[in-house]
């Protein structure tokens, strides 16, 4: 294919080139039907195909009838990666039958605040969970021959002024926190195609950010595929083809296509530039074009697999013993969301589904012989409607349980803007309340795409259930858990804080004067709440189940190992109640001691077993270098430190069932990175360098003690009431010899330069 591809650039003018680095239209690449390239037809996704029926048509109508799975907040809640598998094959089945080479999707995008408009498109605050699902959900539609495009890299984590903001990210952070899901997702998955964002990071837009484009996507990853635009994201094409940037969608772009031409002519752009991003397209057309894209796909089946993904993807909050519901008369049924579902987020993800499953109409074929009754409770408004809250509580006081159904209005919450708060409606939580008041037993079920406060009604109710974006089946879901047709299993894949003010990004939110910062750094999420010790409402991978769980017999392969052998964790889990479950055991590691600060614990590995009641499995998770490792700015790699880490394995990040105590032996041959800035106690922590700087530094100790009168435990006294020895430590080794120049045999800044000298050539 390589030479066949090389035989075609050959053959090309310029003027081909450049055009085919620029979409034909909306959603196809440009043909060159002399030389036999045909056009790549794309569609919107990520849990869905939203296929336009002409896609070289400019207006957009309704889509095509698809399958509308639940979105990632949904999927991720799973923590199941072979069901994310399934997914994405079902997903491309349906590319296969509606003609579609690549499929925009998955988003691997970070969870930094619960008020991003279009969290309900990302799988979770934790960049190890997202990476997982990312790379199965393209692992699982790539293996069918369809294309994916991860997206949208990078920093892309607010709709505020999305197409212009820039984030400002310090390197470490931005390699362990926003990149590392890409990263993960490109190595395992190898998409087809990585979608750029639309926003600057760090001053430079995204589109021709050479740094993220070109040295870590393509050089450091190894990334085969092409970079593609998010949908009018480029605003330089020639300085978005030199960051990186191979495919600018949509089309036709003529005068994008003519300045390509003139760059290319004036020598402002090196045609070989030019022809490595044609030579990437190509490959992708005709590994594309490789597969088929005809014939029907089973609507049931895929209908099926978002209904049982939902199952595993509702997360059960709260429980006081109401659930699963079981010999209730009468149920009173309250909420618009029961009679209209509300399973999918607005925006370019939003799904013409083949059918809808309607909550009540769901309930009702479960509930057995009870009486369903229905009360809207909310109006579909931002209008307080005391007469609907009155006819609620009026129902729910002659029945034997309410179930309130709860979703978030797509006014407040969708792609193009943030929320403002994270509250539900004003006429929501007040109908919670008052239906509280009269029935004990009243369930609340959340759909919505992200976290939501709390706080005012969660002690009045008996149970609560997470529904997200549950997907077109989801109201049947709802009503397998419920009814005990399904144990949930589903485990948060993000933090709910207690109130907006305790989230990390809090101060730092949206930005302003074209910029927002970065300040929380590597604590995002539960690596902020566990650092700062802020109590939540539910800690990340949190759920409850109709089952209990046991944890026992924790063992690991071996107590001191190489950073590059990894180790292997082993862990016994016990079904100790009455009900089949699943549970979802999760590793966490924490590092005894680090040079540079680290999260108290961050999640390296996780599993997901079912167990039968008495039942007992052992789950076994391996974990490797990146398990260990922080990346080091000053080094520029991924750095392990010889040292004590303990393996913390839990239920979630907040109830750590076992610890077992381990020792890495670090392999790396590190360079010296000692420099003219260095302090004396970065020279004293490096060993070449304790090994140059220390004899002089006890000579020096013993003279400051009497130029400046610090005792020899360290207590100060004298004229400057100091222990000066502390104060030297964070002070550059020339700034320190300043100080005692005058018993020195040549100026300090000489002898600073002599001992660097010294220390870069051990």
């Amino acid at each position: 294919m390589s030479d066949k591809i090389q035989e075609i650039i050959t053959k090309m003018t310029l003027e081909e080139k450049a055009a085919l680095c620029t979409g034909a239209n909306m959603w196809t690449t440009t043909p060159i039907e002399r030389l036999g390239v045909p056009e790549l037809i794309m569609s919107d996704g990520p849990h869905g195909l939203r296929r336009m029926p002409d896609v070289h048509a400019m207006s957009q109508g309704e889509s095509m009838p698809a399958t509308c799975f639940p979105t990632a907040s949904c999927t991720a809640a799973t923590w199941d990666v072979e069901l994310i598998r399934q997914l994405g094959e079902a997903l491309a089945e349906e590319c296969i039958a509606l003609d579609v080479d690549v499929i925009l999707g998955p988003g691997a995008n970070m969870k930094r605040s619960p008020l991003c408009g279009r969290n309900f498109e990302y799988f979770s605050e934790d960049p190890f969970l997202a990476g997982e699902m990312a790379a199965n959900y393209i692992i699982g539609v790539q293996s069918k021959g369809v294309g994916t495009s991860l997206k949208h890299f990078a920093v892309n984590n607010q709709e505020f002024q999305r197409f212009s903001i820039s984030a400002e990210v310090d390197e470490r952070s931005l390699r362990e926190i926003y990149l590392a899901a890409f990263e993960k997702a490109v190595k395992q998955g190898k998409p087809y195609t990585v979608m750029c964002s639309y926003n600057k990071i760090n001053g430079t837009f995204a589109s021709q950010y050479h740094h993220t484009l070109t040295e870590i996507l393509k050089d450091e990853w190894g990334f085969e595929g092409l970079v593609v635009s998010d949908w009018g994201a480029v605003r330089d094409r020639v300085a978005a083809l030199k960051g990186g940037l191979d495919l600018e969608m949509p089309g036709p772009q003529d005068h994008r296509v003519k300045k390509v031409v003139e760059a290319v002519r004036s020598g402002e752009l090196d045609e070989a530039v030019l022809n490595e991003s044609v030579r990437r397209i190509l490959r992708i057309v005709f590994k594309a074009k490789e597969t088929p894209k005809k014939g029907t796909f089973n609507a049931d089946a895929h209908h099926d697999l978002a209904r049982k993904i939902s199952t595993e993807g509702i997360v059960l909050l709260k429980n006081n013993g109401v659930l699963p519901l079981k010999g209730q008369q009468h149920i009173a049924v309250i909420g618009h969301a029961a009679e209209s579902a509300h399973f999918q987020g607005g925006g370019s993800s939003h799904i013409n589904p083949t059918r809808v499953a309607v909550p009540f109409k769901e309930l009702k074929l479960q509930a057995g012989n009870a009486e369903l009754t229905y009360a809207a409770g909310y109006p579909t408004d931002t209008a307080f409607r005391q007469d609907l809250i009155d006819q609620a509580v009026a129902l729910a006081t002659t029945a034997d349980a309410a179930v309130l159904y709860i979703a978030l209005p797509s006014y407040i919450e969708s792609e193009g803007y943030d929320r403002a708060n994270m509250d539900l409606t004003e006429q929501q939580v007040a109908l919670i309340k008052a239906v509280a008041k009269v029935q004990p037993n009243t369930i609340v079920v959340l759909n919505n795409g992200s976290p939501v406060t709390m706080s005012p009604w969660i002690d009045d109710v008996a149970a609560v259930l997470e529904g997200y974006m549950m997907g077109q089946a989801g109201g049947a879901a709802i009503a397998d858990v419920l009814c005990g047709k399904v144990n949930p299993s589903g485990k948060l894949a993000e933090t709910f804080p207690v109130k907006l003010e305790d989230t990390p990004a809090y101060i730092n939110w949206p930005g302003e004067a074209g910029a927002v910062r970065y300040g929380e750094g590597l604590f995002i999420g539960y690596r902020y709440y566990d650092t700062k010790k802020v109590p939540v409402q539910f800690p990340f991978g949190y759920g409850l189940s109709y089952t209990t769980f046991a944890y026992s017999n924790a063992k690991v392969s071996s107590h001191t190992f190489k950073d590059v052998d990894g180790v292997t964790v082993s862990v016994d889990v016990t079904n100790t109640g009455k009900m089949t479950g699943k549970e979802v055991v999760q590793v966490y590691v924490h590092d005894h001691a680090a040079n540079l600060v680290r999260p108290v614990k961050e999640l390296k590995g996780f599993a997901k077993v079912e167990l039968k009641p008495g039942e007992t499995k052992t789950v076994t998770i391996p974990l490797d270098f990146r398990a260990f490792a922080f990346y080091h700015p000053e080094y520029k790699q991924w750095i392990t430190e010889t040292g004590d880490f303990d393996l913390l394995i839990g239920a979630s990040s907040a109830d750590i069932r076992q610890t077992l105590t381990v020792t890495l032996e670090s392999t790396l041959n590190l360079p010296c990175i000692l420099d003219m800035e260095s302090t004396i106690r970065e020279w004293m922590a490096d060993p070449r360098g304790k090994t140059v700087l220390g004899p002089f530094l006890v000579t020096m100790e013993e003279e400051s003690r009497k130029a400046f009168g610090s005792s020899e435990t360290g207590e100060s006294h004298g004229s400057i009431g100091m222990n000066i020895m502390d104060m030297f430590g964070d002070m550059p080794v020339a700034s320190v010899l300043a100080f005692v120049q005058s018993n020195l045999p040549k100026p300090g800044e000489e002898m600073a330069k002599d001992f660097l000298a010294a220390v870069h050539s051990l």
